[in-house]
């Protein structure tokens, strides 16, 4: 399957939600310590080219695309700025916007596919910030966090929910019309570094730890967790559940593999593949094409494959 060598360390990957052969890589220099980023948009056809790439003074740590237009491109940079990107204009008119409200690290996006015209950013200045792609300045600040966040998802079904996943052990779930957080996960014993819902069931998330494991949770009863994914050596940096399959989840980790779960059978772990020869720290699964998966790691080289084939063959 198609292989693509990026010139900074991968951070992450995400798959259009318009086009099944285009996604979008970001990427920072010197593993994202110092340094610049690129954002490069690419093409499967059926090897991966390039159609662009934007260049950032800082290094690019996340992205994610816009749910309403298909040249839309969002980006959370290490200087704490989102930069948006629109496709259809030349690289020297990008970025068409630049929201700098974190005072740290951007270090996670994602867009509403419900409402479809607003997104959300995590930071390390442990924040939350809710943005509509209209507007200059934030929508709202969520602020409960007592550390980084590294992590912020929507609810696939419900326009106003979403979880955010952070360094001080917990989860949380919020509805952007009460004032604060309606529920506290206490998750792990360590770092959480990425969540996700299921997007066949409105309340389950998953969330992914320092302590390698993955927990799947219902939020209707969360004392005790649905399922405890353990296989990774190390710490659990992404996250997200299959837009095809109920149960079917992907992770990457610092042990340098992507992993497939059944979290619903008893031999969890139905796919392991050890093609990074860096820490593994993107992933996605497509919305368009079933099976078809994309990794980035601090290897600089971003692969896309069918889940059951080797990544590295041809």
């Amino acid at each position: 399957m198609p292989v693509f060598k990026t010139p900074f360390n991968g951070y992450s990957v995400k798959f259009s939600p318009f086009y099944e052969s285009q996604l979008a890589v970001a990427t920072s220099q010197n593993f994202g310590i110092l340094g610049n980023g690129r954002v490069h948009v690419l093409q499967l056809n059926p090897t991966i080219t390039e159609i662009t790439s934007f260049d950032t003074a800082d290094g690019v740590y996340d992205l994610c695309w816009s749910e309403s237009h298909d040249s839309l491109l969002i980006a959370a940079v290490a200087d704490g700025s989102l930069k948006i990107y629109d496709l259809s204009l030349p690289p020297t008119s990008n970025p068409i916007r630049s929201l700098h409200e974190h005072a740290r690290e951007a270090h996670g996006v994602d867009f509403n596919t419900v409402r479809k015209d607003s997104f959300l950013s995590a930071s390390w200045d442990d924040t939350v910030k809710l943005w509509t792609v209209d507007r200059p300045t934030s929508v709202r600040t969520f602020k409960e966090h007592g550390y980084c966040v590294y992590s912020a998802a929507w609810n696939p079904r419900h326009a106003d929910i979403f979880a955010s996943a952070s360094g001080d052990f917990t989860a949380r779930i919020w509805d952007v019309r009460e004032p604060g957080s309606t529920m506290i996960l206490p998750a792990h014993e360590f770092e959480i570094l990425s969540c996700d819902w299921n997007k066949y069931d409105d309340c389950i998330i998953a969330t992914a730890s320092v302590d390698k494991s993955i927990k799947v949770w219902d939020v209707r009863n969360y004392r005790v967790p649905v399922a405890v994914l353990n296989g990774h050596g190390y710490a659990v940096r992404k996250v997200k559940f299959s837009p095809h399959r109920m149960s079917v989840i992907a992770s990457c980790s610092y042990d340098m593999t992507v992993c497939l779960w059944d979290y619903m059978v008893e031999d969890a772990l139905i796919g392991r593949y050890d093609h990074h020869t860096e820490f593994a720290v993107g992933v996605d699964m497509s919305v368009l094409v079933d099976g078809l998966l994309a990794s980035t790691g601090w290897d600089e080289l971003v692969y896309v494959w069918q889940h059951g084939m080797d990544p590295r063959a041809p």
